[in-house]
């Protein structure tokens, strides 16, 4: 969609009385309203890409007026950015810094820490100086996909100008930092000096820059020029806006489980953490450059801006349409082995004291299906195939009209190790279920959700399956932002296998499943119904003999069996069967029998499957719980249940040995522990508080 300028004046006078009332004033108010406005579309900034600023003044304790730059703080996003990630740093000592002819990077960090207002206050910008060397109030900074398409051009500089004429300064590449900072400077002035008045700044190879005395003027100038920029690209061969979506030749649920599982052989090769999560992007867009036959040449060419190489590395691997898991891990090897002459030439080259980061690919191109995004969690997955759609659009764009030809290896290498940019990935400890994809049947109910819950808290990725969507649909929206909640009868084989399906294309495999859904039938055995006991068995047997095989299925994709390569890793990500089964099925009860008989067929499988999937590294256990509020004992039984006992409800819940109700947490709690407990399987872990008749023995 065109870039469009959505600045409204109601919406800046409710920026200023909105932030006015939390004591910020107009001009940071307006900073923040306007660079909102730039992070909410995506063709300008991503994932905490771009910078913006302000020059305004504060007040010290003693009354001095102190004018400072507002600078975009690291960590914040253009996109939900509030006051405080525009901090305040003393303008002139920053201004002052532009004298020296070097400055490294840890002077420059040092320096713009030391003159914060507020010490506590995140970094500035990285480019913070080059905002400060410019003269304007207001500074914007993008790096626009339809800019990048005329600035990743061989002729990039006679491209823009043909464009911008003098709207516009060009600067050649130059590295972020303090270097930039003063080459732009001096850029604009000697514009300035021949009689010009630029609106902005073309980074070649790099990204856009405007500049205005008022945040709508720096706004609306950003806006014109990448408007500028898409009407040039209007006239080349292809329009990015008409693309139909052409069928999918490659099943995404097969093929996703099979590279997740080559990914974690390739780096158990490299001492990486061997669980990855995948996000599929097959839109009209990345299936246009995955399936074009020039795609292992584009693969080749680089970044669509560096600041992209730290998400996405300098190139994506790149599979045939009908790789065999062989094949996968022959690309991975050779991939790898691309990465590691890289980084070992261009380290000599910088003098040989960098540390190799892990030589996994981010991003994977796979004609007939499209871009994958390879990160530690579902979001910084997402974030990768995102960049990467960013990429692919910038390519065709660039292609339209000439030739994608954006930085080349040393610049992308300085980029990619640069200490500065890796600061901005963060080195937070990650919890114990990280990078693992954990699936609940029964997600809508009282347990289900509970356990949902506890596993998205240790870190997890969490896919819930109910058949009551609008429950399961809030369960997951409880879990986080990328948790998948899906409409399913378990007792339909189709629907779970279908459900499975969907799980590996959103997240690329499988770890953990709780099959958890269950119901009980009442009734004296000699008179039940035949129909009730078998449907009492549907659900709480075979239903569990349906999700079990799927994940088992999924798990041998992963591992390199039933794929046809043959492959024996020394360790298999196996996987985890968890079961949910009651205390019926050693402690039954009276006209329970449909319900008890099921549950112990249901202990009896989960047996069988850690007999024989141990080998395969797939741990099976059970929980054995009782008494919990939930669908099996709801309001009405519970009070049903006291009432033949002749005790109060609370004493009936709290009925065991500790005198305290267990609660769906209480559960939930276990099957997180029974995840976690790598040498265990054919367990049965009791959670009732105590019941002597119930207990294993």
């Amino acid at each position: 969609m065109p870039v469009q300028n959505r600045w409204s004046e109601s919406g800046a006078r409710e920026a200023i009385e909105r932030y006015g009332a939390l004591g910020v004033d107009e001009a940071l108010a307006l900073r923040t309203y306007s660079a909102r406005l730039l992070g909410a579309d995506a063709d300008l900034v991503l994932h905490g890409g771009g910078n913006t600023s302000v020059k305004t003044t504060v007040t010290d304790l003693l009354g001095e007026t102190i004018p400072v730059l507002c600078v975009k703080g690291s960590g914040w996003d253009l996109a939900t950015i509030e006051p405080p990630g525009h901090p305040a740093v003393r303008l002139q000592p920053l201004q002052a810094l532009r004298a020296l002819e070097i400055l490294s990077d840890e002077q420059m960090v040092a320096a713009q820490r030391q003159n914060l207002i507020d010490p506590a206050a995140p970094n500035p910008s990285v480019e913070a100086l080059l905002h400060a060397f410019l003269p304007h109030t207001f500074v914007d900074h993008t790096h626009s996909t339809a800019l990048l398409a005329l600035a990743d051009q061989a002729e990039a500089e006679a491209v823009c100008r043909e464009v911008y004429g003098d709207r516009v300064v060009l600067v050649p590449y130059v590295m972020p930092g303090f270097a930039l900072a003063k080459a732009c400077a001096a850029a604009y002035e000697a514009a300035v000096a021949r009689g010009q008045e630029p609106e902005g700044m073309v980074l070649l190879q790099h990204g856009l820059f405007s500049f205005g005395a008022t945040a709508e003027e720096s706004y609306g100038r950003m806006i014109a020029l990448v408007a500028q920029a898409e009407g040039r690209l209007s006239q080349g061969e292809r329009s990015l806006h008409s693309m139909a979506m052409p069928e999918r030749p490659t099943p995404a649920a097969a093929l996703l489980p099979q590279l997740r599982g080559a990914l974690s052989r390739a780096a158990e090769a490299a001492g990486a953490p061997r669980r990855w999560i995948l996000a599929l992007r097959d839109t009209p867009l990345t299936r246009a450059v995955v399936d074009d036959q020039r795609l292992a040449d584009w693969a080749q060419r680089g970044v669509a801006t560096p600041d992209h190489v730290i998400r996405t590395k300098a190139r994506p691997l790149v599979l045939a349409a009908d790789a065999s898991p062989a094949a996968i891990e022959a690309a991975l090897d050779s991939h790898t082995a691309e990465y590691r002459s890289y980084f070992q030439r261009q380290n000599a080259r910088v003098g040989g004291h960098k540390t190799m980061l892990d030589p996994l690919p981010r991003l994977i191109a796979v004609p007939g299906l499209g871009l994958i995004g390879v990160g530690k969690s579902a979001a910084e997955a997402a974030v990768t195939a995102d960049i990467g759609e960013a990429w692919a659009t910038t390519l065709l764009a660039a292609e339209s009209i000439g030739r994608f030809e954006p930085v080349g290896e040393d610049d992308t290498f300085d980029m990619e190790y640069w200490s500065l940019e890796q600061a901005k990935l963060g080195k937070a400890a990650e919890k114990p279920l990280a990078r693992q994809v954990v699936l609940v049947t029964g997600g809508g109910g009282a347990i289900g959700a509970a356990t949902a819950r506890a596993f998205a808290a240790q870190g997890a990725e969490l896919a819930l399956l109910d058949r009551d969507g609008e429950a399961v649909q809030a369960a997951a929206a409880a879990c986080g932002p990328r948790a998948l909640g899906l409409a399913c009868d378990v007792t339909d084989g189709q629907q779970v296998r279908a459900a499975f399906q969907r799980v590996c294309e959103h997240f690329g495999g499988l770890d953990v499943v709780v099959s958890n859904a269950g119901a009980a039938w009442t009734g004296a055995i000699a008179t039940l119904a035949d129909a009730e006991l078998r449907a009492a068995f549907e659900l709480n047997l075979f239903a569990h003999q349906s999700v079990a095989q799927a994940a088992v299925a999924v798990w041998r994709l992963q591992d390199g069996a039933g794929g046809g390569s043959g492959s024996q890793p020394a360790e298999r990500l196996g996987g985890q069967l968890l079961f949910n089964v009651s205390k019926q099925a050693l402690n039954p009860g009276p006209n329970f029998g449909a319900y008890g008989v099921s549950k112990a067929a249901l202990l009896a499988l989960m047996r069988q499957y850690a007999l024989e999937e141990g080998e395969n590294g797939v741990r099976v256990n059970a929980i054995n719980a009782d008494r919990i509020r939930s669908g099996l004992l709801d309001t009405t039984m519970i009070r049903q249940r006291a009432a033949a006992r002749g005790v109060s409800e609370e004493v009936y819940m709290a009925g065991n040995l500790l005198g305290q109700e267990v609660l769906a947490t209480d559960v939930a709690a276990a099957f997180v522990a029974l995840a976690q407990m790598q040498r265990t399987t054919g367990a049965l872990l009791t959670v009732d508080g105590g019941n002597v008749a119930a207990m294993v023995r």
